[in-house]
């Protein structure tokens, strides 16, 4: 018999929240077993006892409630959970969420707890729109907790516009529902790279680019989705770790290299999403360098050659690559295919609002003897496209040369994070 999924629905106060019983019901229909968890304001709107009879579990609110933590009972909700949706999601809570508190037990179980987090906001439209509701779900969907909806419509208060919390049909399937290309990368080791370089000049200064390492984390994400074993390789980035998945930390395009043959011999396929300096100072100087009345002339060296390097393996796993190009992209991602010798290459336009410092991207997808589109859209997106062209063009393991020396690794929990400190100058 399959397991049930253990769902924790968190419900908050407003008026969408007489839709959230009927939202319990949907859950368990779909297999799941829900423990609900209630703020004081949702109670104003329903009442706990029927969550509990919808349910057929106690409904908790208390983060003070004396038999429950005794044994440390948000811990216990937090670590039971393998999904937690909050619907309603107020703009009071995704506010607190955001800020980090922890200040009743919805908020702190989610700060506890390691599962998959999604919010279905409901509220007023004009709450919806502000800038502070913008910023807030901003850092929340920044920090991999997924928003679902909200829908335009009629609302409540008579006005028309987003805000409605989605049907509880549609989330519940939504929720549900098996990730994208599930299963397509079972049991593969995939090693990815994401993120800028900094090459240092001195103690203070560096040289580096405006890569937010989101492509290449997106990537990670959806290689993770589709059943892979993934360790992403990344410079230095304010994001998330997404869930399942190994991070090791580099800074310089040397230690990237470094770390990326550390990990090769067992992968399977090679994604190196990272914008890698191609140039490295000669020299670092050990102490800071004093403006000067006149120029100052800096001598730089080819900083390592990642992606060559490993396609230049006598045994090397599938290898992708990414090109972005200001111009000419398709000639240029191309040439750096053939070049390298790539199995295939990524392409993309960047500037003008698009790549760098966004959140959508759209690629060309280039391999020899054949190419694909795939449209703008969110970075996520666009990488489970990616990771589905990468799937279909993966050659068989039939023992061929690049494949048939692959470690394969059992299928244990990879979520391990691991930092390296910068060398030092």
């Amino acid at each position: 018999m399959t397991p049930k999924t253990r769902v924790l629905l968190g419900v908050t106060g407003g008026i969408a929240a007489y839709k959230s019983p009927d939202l319990v019901r949907r859950l368990m229909e779909r297999g799941a077993v829900v423990q609900v968890v209630m703020t004081s304001a949702a109670q104003r709107f329903v009442s706990p006892m029927t969550f509990q009879a919808v349910s057929g579990r106690p409904t908790r609110s208390d983060l003070w409630d004396a038999s429950a933590e005794a044994a440390m009972g948000h811990i216990e909700l937090a670590r039971w959970a393998q999904i937690v949706l909050v619907a309603p999601a107020s703009a009071d809570f995704i506010a607190r969420l955001a800020g980090g508190r922890a200040d009743d037990l919805l908020c702190t179980l989610c700060m506890a707890t390691e599962a998959p987090i999604m919010l279905a906001p409901a509220m007023n439209r004009v709450m919806w729109a502000n800038k502070a509701t913008q910023a807030n779900v901003a850092t929340l969907a920044g920090r991999g907790i997924r928003i679902l909806g909200p829908g335009s419509g009629n609302q409540a208060c008579g006005e028309i516009g987003a805000g409605r919390m989605w049907e509880p049909t549609h989330l519940a399937e939504v929720m549900l529902a098996p990730p994208t290309n599930a299963g397509l990368l079972a049991g593969l080791n995939v090693l990815i790279t994401a993120g800028p370089t900094r090459e240092r000049l001195d103690p203070v200064r560096y040289l580096t680019n405006r890569s937010s390492g989101k492509m290449g984390f997106a990537v990670a994400e959806a290689a993770r989705e589709a059943g892979a074993h993934v360790t992403l390789v990344t410079g230095p980035v304010h994001l998330p770790t997404p869930l399942g998945i190994t991070r090791i930390n580099v800074e310089s395009a040397r230690e990237m290299y470094a770390a990326v043959h550390r990990q090769v011999g067992d992968a399977d396929i090679f994604i190196a999403a990272a914008a890698v300096a191609d140039f490295q100072p000669v020299t670092v100087a050990k102490q800071k360098i004093k403006k000067q009345a006149g120029p100052v002339k800096l001598e730089l060296e080819p900083a390592p050659d990642i992606i060559k390097s490993v396609a230049d393996m006598a045994k090397h796993p599938f290898v992708v690559g990414f090109a972005a190009e200001t111009n000419d992209v398709e000639d240029n991602a191309r040439i750096k295919l053939k070049r390298k010798k790539l199995d295939m290459i990524a392409a993309n336009q960047v500037g003008d609002g698009i790549a760098f410092d966004c959140e959508d991207n759209a690629l060309t997808v280039i391999w020899p003897g054949g190419k694909m589109e795939v449209a703008r859209g969110p970075k996520i997106d666009v990488a489970r496209e990616l990771i589905a062209i990468i799937a279909k063009r993966l050659p068989p393991p039939d023992g061929s040369p690049r494949r048939g020396a692959r470690k394969r690794r059992a299928a244990l929990p990879r979520d391990r994070v691991r930092g390296r400190r910068p060398r030092r100058a």
